[in-house]
């Protein structure tokens, strides 16, 4: 019994991930992942204790907003320089 209960166990979960798979764009998922990395999602529970530390959290958050927005100001100089705008 044990057996066909890791089988069973097996098969749903790879149901239930081919369903997530099939039920999300690409696009939504990478939206998803996006937002999930500008919000600092990686940096909870990185702690000694498994808490996070709001500094942290916060600081790269900060970190990935300024990036995010010197590589459009960068893009937007390129465009400029090139005279496409």
């Amino acid at each position: 019994m044990n057996d066909r209960e890791r089988e069973a166990r097996e098969a749903l979960e790879r149901v239930q991930r081919d369903a997530e798979t099939l039920g999300s764009s690409a696009l939504a998922r990478m939206g998803r992942r996006a937002g999930d990395h500008f919000g600092g999602k990686d940096a909870v529970g990185s702690g000694q204790d498994g808490g996070t530390d709001p500094v942290e959290l916060w600081g790269r958050r900060i970190g990935r907003a300024l990036s995010l927005v010197g590589v459009v100001v960068l893009g937007l100089w390129l465009l400029v320089q090139l005279g496409i705008l």
